[in-house]
């Protein structure tokens, strides 16, 4: 063999395939996925060789402050939640005094002990536990503040409804009590974490505390009228356990169909899965862009994680391990260059997409309108088509008062590259 065929076969020999790695996290955990040369996932879980003490630290923090804490609130933060920390002891302390001095007053010599079981199981113990795993569920709220505000409504009146049926079971009166309480709690948190979403929605020049005071004061005064329907009717047609189960499923109908009714009226401008899709959705086939204020009726609010054909059929937040198969990684690495999302079609009814960790609402509707045109294309098309339309679609879509900052995808599981 002479020195140009050398030459030859080593040009012609293929350079070793890299392994494709990546890291995807959840909660306080990180994990790193590799695909090596024939294809086999790896995994390995990094950062866990902490000591027990920081885990428990991070496990409270992940669990009780706010996700990317401490960077992603502003100073003061800290100092807030101590104090606040305390002024809820404080007052579930008083609580427990009172209890005390009611049962007093109403001829009754329970001791401390005593009261603090009345208290705690009765009415605080059952609604704290209730908080708590409504707590876990903030992303999800985010994402879909209309939902959880209906759903938050739907858990009182449950917690509502079994309350007034204790009288039929009152064998089950500590069980029935504290279901209700249950989810009484639960509601309670999932109302109070949308308010402010929903209220901001409707804010224009920095109003949103002059907003929020306003809907407190109609709330303070429509509570009081309520009162005093509460007590005639309780007096009345109600003063029967036949009574309260004839009026009270009208009562809480009512009540839900009010709450849905709020929710269909607030123009919310925040990028979530259902909201850009059928912005996607509407460009694709009409060339338009509507305003939250247009987009806010067609919303389907209970079940909003319905596929849009029209926008590709796409799914966001499933994991990267599970949708995109090794021979694919590579290929699609490179037919979305310097893009944070990818895109997967593996003969299902839907298309899979991925997000990187910083990925925003820009990113993800980028992966929409290139699902939306890979419906009809192949995928290297499509890609060239959104490049072309991107620019005055997303100057339109910002002028119509849309948000594009972030992507509320709620608990899906996002990826980096390592």
């Amino acid at each position: 063999m002479n020195l140009l065929d050398k030459f030859k076969l080593k040009k012609e020999e293929k350079p070793p395939e890299v392994p494709v790695t990546w890291i995807e996290t959840s909660e306080t955990l990180s994990h790193q996925y590799q695909f090596d040369a024939h294809g086999r996932l790896s995994v390995t879980v990094i950062d866990n060789s902490r000591p027990a003490f920081h885990k428990v630290v991070d496990s409270f923090l992940n669990k009780f402050f706010p996700s990317g804490y401490p960077y992603s609130v502003n100073e003061g933060y800290l100092r807030y939640t101590q104090f606040r920390a305390l002024q809820h002891f404080s007052s579930a302390a008083l609580s427990v005094l009172s209890t005390q001095s009611l049962l007093f007053a109403a001829g009754l010599r329970p001791t401390p002990a005593q009261a603090t079981v009345v208290s705690w199981i009765l009415k605080d113990g059952m609604e704290h536990v209730g908080k708590l795993i409504s707590s876990n569920l903030g992303a999800l709220m985010d994402s879909e503040p209309k939902r959880w505000r209906i759903v938050a409504d739907i858990l009182y009146d449950l917690g509502t409804g079994l309350e007034v049926l204790s009288p039929l079971c009152p064998h089950l009166f500590l069980e029935m009590a504290g279901l209700g309480n249950f989810a009484k709690g639960m509601a309670i948190v999932a109302a109070r974490a949308t308010r402010l979403p929903i209220y901001s929605s409707f804010a224009r020049e920095g109003n949103l505390s002059d907003l929020f005071a306003k809907g407190e004061a109609i709330s303070t005064l429509f509570n009081v009228v309520g009162i005093g329907a509460g007590i005639q009717l309780a007096s009345t047609v109600c003063s029967s356990i036949q009574g309260k189960m004839v009026v009270g499923p009208l009562l809480a109908g009512l009540h839900i169909y009010s709450v849905t009714e709020e929710m269909r009226a607030a123009p919310v401008n925040t990028l979530n899965p259902q909201r850009t899709a059928m912005i996607v959705a509407e460009f694709v086939k009409s060339g338009k862009i509507s305003s939250p204020a247009d987009l806010r009726y067609h919303e389907d609010l209970l079940f909003p994680h319905r596929l849009i054909e029209d926008a590709g059929n796409v799914k966001v937040g499933r994991p990267v391990h599970k949708v995109i198969k090794p021979s694919q990684l590579q290929e699609l690495k490179e037919t979305f260059p310097n893009e944070k999302f990818l895109l997967c079609n593996s003969g299902n009814q839907w298309t899979d997409m991925v997000l990187e960790d910083n990925a925003t609402g820009e990113d993800a509707l980028k992966g929409w309108l290139v699902a939306a045109y890979a419906s009809k294309s192949d995928l290297t098309e499509a890609y060239d088509k959104m490049n072309e339309v991107f620019s005055p679609f997303l100057s339109e879509l910002k002028a119509k008062g849309w948000h594009t900052d972030r992507f509320l995808d709620g608990a899906g599981s996002r990826f980096a590259w390592s």
